[in-house]
């Protein structure tokens, strides 16, 4: 157990006080002040984020890469996110139809990549994945404290914001599938 795989655990712990703070924030569970538990839920959103991009850089840099990171990192991402993408649709935040296309896209492209691995083939991430995966992060860190309450201009940039996930979700999607297609084939 080595240092990255323990960030990508501790990725993992922080779902749970991340949705408590920001669903028990959103029930009033807190009192009346629903700005403090959306600020302690978002610290915790970035810190957990942040852990994603240590590990990765630690495991790179010391020759640390194992298969239980492999498998847990890009699993502890998608349990992150998505805990994310559920609690605000469950908030009023984002449309679901929005959180479906984004999660259906994440299952898509890991279940390539299992039949990839299965091939001996490694699928990098693109650079459409990269910034996917930057809007996404932007989008759930502006929605979390919703600041249109104090300023409308923030729910509008937050509106543009999602279009563009969802938008780069889409052509990553399809940048996969098409660089890739030679593994849904088998012509490895």
């Amino acid at each position: 157990m080595n240092l990255p795989n323990k960030l990508t655990i501790f990725r993992v712990i922080l779902i749970v006080p991340f949705v408590v703070a920001l669903l028990g924030g959103a029930a009033g569970w807190f009192g009346e002040n629903l700005l403090i538990p959306e600020i302690v839920a978002l610290a915790i959103f970035i810190i957990a984020s942040l852990t994603d991009m240590i590990d990765g850089k630690i495991a790179r840099k010391y020759n640390l890469i194992t298969n239980f990171g492999k498998f847990m990192d890009p699993l502890a991402d998608k349990l992150l996110v998505s805990a994310a993408l559920i609690a605000l649709v469950s908030m009023g935040r984002i449309p679901a139809w929005v959180v479906i296309i984004i999660i259906s896209r994440e299952f898509i492209i890991s279940g390539f990549r299992l039949v990839a691995a299965d091939n001996r083939v490694v699928i990098a991430a693109s650079y459409w994945g990269k910034f996917k995966t930057t809007f996404q992060m932007v989008m759930v860190c502006l929605m979390i404290v919703d600041l249109s309450r104090f300023w409308p201009w923030v729910g509008i940039l937050t509106d543009v914001i999602m279009w563009i996930a969802l938008l780069l979700t889409v052509i990553s999607l399809v940048d996969y599938l098409v660089k890739n297609r030679a593994v849904m084939k088998g012509q490895m």
